[in-house]
């Protein structure tokens, strides 16, 4: 298999070396070098959304920057329950630049920022971070219409600094600093999710340690939390200001096997003051993940390496993320459910693939009267695909098919099945316009990424949408469209393309586009189609 930039006839020249992976003897896999794509330098979540297949000793140092989790360092590092990493992560406090402990190692003008030694053997270190991103989009039919006016855009910046301070092998120290702005044309106006005075984005301490021959730590404060499937809960992509959650995380992390468990509270963000972030005690999130690595196994010729987890995610929240749609009004309240869930995902040479399904139960109860109502609710996500790794194009051609259920907006009573993901899913996993959220929901795309060159990929999505009950109605990201008389089950077709220049190593320019086709049905009731672009370019070290 070929499978680093230095196969790739677009890579820096180098003496290849084959080399066997000790940390997969199981995949039986031989890399000409050991250099990972550039195109892979902050790579999303997801097991078959990589433009290029990655291999365990390709992600460690001194190309890599994943922490040593042994066989959860498998393609993009996401099953350490840590969050995606390449050469930079979603998360900056799960990169590990400890290899620059040896200068001869340092070869690009941040490293002296990545590891600054402040003790004579380095063993206790500081690390920096940072990230600016501009981003800028623009809409013909903001919302299918319901929001803003025709040709509406929007442009917003961000600053994401921080610092890493490790005290020996047992303790660190993190902080952020958030800031950013917002601005635009078309009547759209600006929270403090676009809007931010500089303020404290995350806080912690991490305590580290070997405990029933585990590696195993204990993070408190406040923290981003990705450890679970991004089409779940994510980062909150879209607007500047992340995720963060307040509270104790504990792991543990075995050759074959990793827990978590966790107990957080929201942050309260609506505060537009200098360091004004308050703790937000109506939204919790708690819960556990076991992840199992099982050994590979044969299928023909392909030998397949994957993860199975299991998991309760169980939360709270009000406002419009818990509110429910009644004729032509909205029931107000708050909603505790839990998700009893698993997923399987992983891969061989030439396919990929990710199965997950979940039980979402519970309760939601009504502000005005207290009336209680049980929730009960379900979701299924699946993609596979083919990847052929030796093409010059690096293709991987999938299919993409997810539901979400619906219940009935006619009723005030009765049980609610009408299933929610209120932290922010991975944004791109189902539509890049946001405009459909993952509630009463059929989804089915076919997905192709191409990746011609080691600093450049595409990728193509042509999701179609029905309501999953028509006794539902269509959801968007702040509660259900007011959309009257809707007929028919099926809401439009979004063909879209991604393009992602990885310019160098710090700067990435990221580009998307897509056409939201409403159905006869939604444009009947009111329903706008209309087209969509965004472009992200980013800055970070």
């Amino acid at each position: 298999m070929q499978g680093s930039a230095s196969a790739d006839p677009d890579s820096p020249a180098t003496t290849p070396r084959k080399l066997v992976d000790p940390t997969a003897t199981d995949e039986h896999l031989t890399v000409n070098g050991t250099q990972r794509p550039e195109i892979q330098n902050y790579p999303h979540a997801g097991p078959v959304g990589q433009p290029r297949r990655v291999t365990p000793l390709q992600n460690k140092a001194p190309h890599g920057t994943q922490g040593d989790w042994g066989v959860f360092t498998r393609g993009n590092g996401e099953s350490a329950g840590f969050g995606p990493i390449g050469r930079y992560g979603v998360a900056p406090w799960a990169e590990d630049w400890s290899f620059l402990r040896d200068k001869k190692r340092h070869d690009d003008l941040f490293d002296p920022l990545k590891f600054i030694p402040l003790t004579r053997n380095g063993s206790w270190w500081l690390t920096f971070s940072g990230e600016t991103r501009l981003r800028n989009w623009s809409e013909e039919a903001p919302f299918l219409g319901t929001r803003g006016t025709p040709g509406s855009g929007r442009f917003a910046v961000r600053n994401l600094y921080g610092a890493d301070l490790h005290l020996g092998e047992h303790v660190r120290f993190f902080g952020q600093l958030v800031n950013g702005d917002a601005a635009g044309w078309g009547g759209y106006g600006y929270n403090t999710t676009f809007r931010k005075r500089l303020d404290l984005q995350q806080g912690f301490v991490e305590l580290r340690t070997r405990l029933a021959k585990a590696k195993t730590g204990l993070i408190i404060g406040r923290q981003q939390f990705l450890d679970a499937p991004s089409y779940i809960l994510y980062n909150r992509e879209t607007p500047n200001v992340p995720l963060a959650w307040n509270g104790v995380r504990g792991y543990a992390i075995w050759p074959r096997l990793r827990a978590d468990v966790y107990d957080f509270v929201g942050t309260n963000i609506t505060f537009n003051k200098m360091f004004h972030d308050r703790v937000d005690w109506g939204t919790r999130l708690h819960g556990i993940d076991v992840t199992w690595a099982p050994p590979s196994f044969a299928l023909g010729s392909e030998r397949i390496s994957s993860f199975l987890d299991l998991f309760l995610i169980a939360f709270r929240v009000g406002g419009s993320s818990a509110a429910l749609p009644y004729n032509k009004t909205t029931l107000s309240g708050t909603t505790a459910r839990q998700n009893y869930g698993f997923r399987w995902y992983g891969g061989a040479p030439s396919f990929e693939f990710s199965v997950g399904g979940l039980y979402q139960g519970g309760s939601f109860e009504l502000n005005r009267t207290g009336q209680n109502r049980d929730v009960s609710a379900y979701a299924f996500n699946a993609i596979a695909g083919y990847r052929h790794t030796p093409s010059p194009l690096h293709p991987f051609i999938g299919l993409q098919a997810d539901l979400y259920s619906g219940g009935s907006s006619q009723r005030n009573s009765g049980t609610i099945g009408t299933y929610i993901a209120p932290f922010n899913p991975q944004t791109n996993y189902l539509d890049t316009t946001t405009y459909i959220a993952p509630s009463n929901l059929v989804s089915l795309s076919p997905v192709i990424r191409l990746t011609p060159r080691n600093w450049l990929s595409l990728q193509f999505k042509s999701p179609l949408f029905w309501r999953a009950s028509t006794n539902d109605a269509v959801y968007g990201p702040s509660g259900a469209y007011a959309f009257t008389n809707l007929r028919g089950g099926f809401v439009g077709i979004v063909p879209q393309a991604s393009l992602t220049l990885q310019l160098n190593r710090h700067l990435t320019w990221t580009q998307y586009g897509a056409r939201f086709i409403g159905s006869d049905g939604l444009r009947a009731a009111g329903g706008k189609s209309g087209s969509y672009y965004q472009s992200n370019f980013v800055f970070r070290f």
